[in-house]
C-alpha cells in the first residue's frame, strides 16, 4: 500500500549543488575551447590507462568519453552532494526507498549466497533464508524436469517449455535465455509468448507436442491481464490438442490432470493459482521488493533454471553478486559503475543527449538492449522526485540498440555523422562460443575488429584534409569528413558465461540507480504503465456497445466506428 504522508527525507535538487555549478561552468568552457579527443590522446599518453577500470573478468574503458580528471571529480562531488553513498547504504540496508509504494528494494537479496542467511533480516523478514527455499524448490523442480522424472498427463518427458508473461516477467527470461544458448544441455528448448495478439500464442504453440510441453504462467499475483488471459488461451489449446490427439478424453478428471502435468506457476497468489487448475505445490514465489524488472534472478528466470541448470543458474546469480558487492563497497572516483551513471547525468542534462546506444557485440545478447529498455526507462522515465514535487532537469534516455555489425547497417551513419549526441556502450568478448575460420581468417577476429574500429573512428573521426589526401574531389569532402569526438564506453569481456551475464545485467541496475538518485527520482516504482491499462478495461466493451462508446472522446469513437465497419 502507498504511503499516506509525503516523506520526510527530501531528495537534493541537483541543479542547486555547488557541483552542479561547476559542472555547468566546466562544460561552457569545454564546448567553447572544443572538445578534441585527439588532442587529449596525445597530450596525455596516460589517459587510457586512469581511465580503464577492472570488473571482475571486463575491463571497462572510460577514456573516449568526453570528460577529462577535473570533470569526473565533479561528477563524484555532484554524487556526493546529492547524497549518492547514503541513498546507496539505505537500499542495501532494506530501507523503503520506494516511497510511492513504501517498500523496501532488495533485489540485491535474490543473489545473496546461503551462507548469508540470517545476515539480512528487513521488515522481519530474513530475507536470504526465503530466496534460499524458494530457489531449493525451484531446483529440485528442474531436477525433476530436466531428469526426465517428471512426466506428462501421457508419460512423456518434457522437451519445451512455453513460459507465459509480460514486461519483467518476459523481457528478463527472454534475453538470458538467448544469451546462454551454448549452455542447453538437457534436450529442452524455451518459448515465450507475452503479447496479448492472439498471433503471439498461436506462433509460438505452432508444431508443439502436447505431451511434451510444459507451460510456466509468470504472474505475482496472477492477475495481470494479459498473462492470464494467454494461459487461459494455452489451457484451452493444450487440452483440445490432447483430445485430438486421443491422449485424453473430455473429462473434467482427466483434465485436470492434464493441467497439474502441464502447467506451473511463478506466483504468490496460490489461492488464484489453484482456481486455475495448478497445483500450488508447484508455484514459486518472490516478493513486493522485487520489481518486475528486476527479477530475471528470482523464480521469474525458472525457464533458465528449467533450460540450462541449477548450476548454471547459480553462476548467474554469482555474478550479480560480485557487482552488488563491488558497487556498494567502491570509492566513487573508483567506482566503474557509479562512474558510468554519473557519465550518464553528464550527458543527459548538459550536452542534452536524449538517447543512449547499447551495442553488444554478440549476437546472443541480441535481445540485451530491449531488456535494458525496459529496466532504464521505466525506472527513470519520471518528472516527479521521490517526495511528489516536480523534477528540476531532463530524466532518463531513450535507451536502444542492435547487435554487432547488423546495426553498422543500419543506423551507424547517425551516429557517426548525425546532428545529434549520442553515447554508446559497445559490449564484446574476446572468445566466441563458436569459433570459425574463413579460409584463414579467424571470423571472431574479423568481428571483433569492427568492434574496435567502431570506438576508433566515433571518438577521433577523419578530418577533411585526410579526405583531401585519398584523392576525394573537393566539393565531396565535406560529406566524408567525420568529426569524431562522438563518446564512447567499451565494455570487453573474456567470454559470455551466466556469470558474465549477471555481471552485465547488474552493472546496468546499479547505473540507473546512481541516475535516479542524482535526479531525485524513485527508480522502483512504475504508475506510468497504470492509466492506459485501466483506460483499455473501460474501452473494452464501448467496441461493441453503443452506450459505452457514447461516453468516449471523439478520436476513440472514430477509431472504434472504423473497426466496427471492418472487423469480420
Amino acid at each position: 500500500m502507498a504511503v499516506q504522508t509525503a516523506p520526510t527525507h527530501k531528495p537534493v535538487d541537483p541543479t542547486q549543488t555547488k557541483a552542479w555549478e561547476a559542472l555547468q561552468a566546466r562544460y561552457q568552457e569545454l564546448t567553447q575551447k572544443g572538445i578534441d579527443l585527439r588532442t587529449w590522446f596525445a597530450q596525455d599518453p596516460t589517459r587510457t590507462s586512469r581511465l580503464t577500470f577492472t570488473l571482475d573478468e571486463f575491463q571497462i574503458d572510460l577514456s573516449k568519453n568526453l570528460v577529462d580528471e577535473k570533470t569526473l571529480q565533479l561528477l563524484c562531488e555532484l554524487a556526493r552532494e546529492v547524497g549518492l553513498e547514503e541513498r546507496r547504504a539505505d537500499m542495501y540496508s532494506g530501507k523503503h526507498v520506494n516511497t510511492t509504494e513504501d517498500r523496501a528494494v532488495l533485489h540485491t537479496a535474490l543473489r545473496r549466497p546461503a551462507d548469508q542467511i540470517g545476515t539480512f533480516v528487513v521488515d522481519g523478514q530474513d530475507t536470504v533464508a526465503d530466496v534460499r527455499h524458494t530457489l531449493e524448490r525451484m531446483y529440485a523442480f528442474c531436477d525433476r524436469v530436466r531428469s526426465g522424472e517428471w512426466k506428462g498427463v501421457t508419460g512423456k518427458s518434457i522437451k519445451t517449455i512455453v513460459s507465459i508473461g509480460i514486461g519483467g516477467s518476459d523481457l528478463g527470461p527472454v534475453m538470458v535465455y538467448e544469451a546462454l544458448r551454448p549452455y542447453a544441455d538437457a534436450d529442452i528448448t524455451a518459448r515465450f509468448v507475452s503479447n496479448i495478439d492472439p498471433s503471439d500464442l498461436v506462433e509460438k504453440t505452432r508444431g508443439l507436442d502436447p505431451e511434451t510441453t510444459l507451460f510456466i504462467v509468470v504472474s505475482k499475483t496472477f492477475t495481470t491481464l494479459e498473462t492470464l488471459t494467454n494461459a487461459r488461451s494455452a489451457r484451452t489449446w493444450l487440452l483440445e490438442a490432447l483430445q485430438k490427439a486421443g491422449a485424453i478424453d473430455g473429462s473434467g478428471q482427466q483434465q485436470a490432470e492434464a493441467i497439474r502435468k502441464h502447467f506451473v506457476a511463478v506466483s504468490t497468489a496460490l489461492d488464484k493459482v489453484e482456481a486455475f487448475g495448478i497445483d500450488p505445490d508447484n508455484a514459486f514465489g518472490f516478493w513486493n521488493w522485487v520489481g518486475g524488472r528486476y527479477s530475471v534472478d528470482s523464480a521469474v528466470g525458472l525457464a533458465i533454471a528449467l533450460t540450462y541448470g541449477p548450476e548454471r543458474f547459480e553462476e548467474f546469480l554469482h555474478g550479480f553478486h560480485f557487482v552488488d558487492n563491488y558497487f556498494k563497497n567502491t570509492p566513487l572516483e573508483q567506482n566503474v559503475v557509479a562512474l558510468m551513471g554519473l557519465l550518464n547525468v553528464w550527458y543527459a542534462n548538459f550536452f542534452k543527449a536524449a538517447t543512449h546506444a547499447v551495442l553488444p557485440y554478440d549476437q546472443y545478447l541480441h535481445r540485451f538492449p530491449a531488456y535494458l529498455q525496459q529496466l532504464t526507462m521505466e525506472s527513470n522515465g519520471k518528472s516527479t522526485r521521490w517526495d511528489g514535487s516536480p523534477v528540476t532537469t531532463e530524466t532518463g534516455e531513450v535507451f536502444w540498440g542492435e547487435a554487432g555489425t547488423n546495426g553498422q547497417h543500419a543506423f551507424y551513419q547517425l551516429i557517426h555523422q548525425g546532428t545529434r549526441l549520442i553515447p554508446c556502450d559497445f559490449i564484446a568478448f574476446a572468445n566466441t562460443h563458436n569459433p570459425t575460420k574463413d579460409g584463414s581468417q579467424d571470423v571472431h577476429e574479423l568481428f571483433l575488429a569492427n568492434f574496435l574500429a567502431q570506438t576508433k573512428a566515433l571518438a577521433f573521426g577523419k578530418t577533411a584534409d585526410e579526405v583531401r589526401a585519398e584523392g576525394t574531389p573537393e566539393w565531396m569532402v565535406p560529406a566524408r569528413v567525420f568529426t569524431g569526438n562522438r563518446p564512447t564506453t567499451s565494455i570487453f569481456g573474456d567470454q559470455l558465461t551466466p556469470c558474465a551475464l549477471g555481471e552485465l545485467i547488474a552493472l546496468y541496475e546499479h547505473i540507473t540507480f546512481v541516475e535516479g538518485v542524482v535526479w531525485g527520482i524513485d527508480s522502483f516504482d512504475q504508475w506510468g504503465v497504470e492509466l492506459g491499462k485501466q483506460l483499455a478495461k473501460q474501452i473494452t466493451p464501448a467496441l461493441h456497445d453503443d452506450d459505452a462508446c457514447a461516453t468516449q472522446d471523439a478520436s476513440t469513437q472514430s477509431l472504434i466506428a472504423y473497426y466496427r465497419a471492418h472487423r469480420r
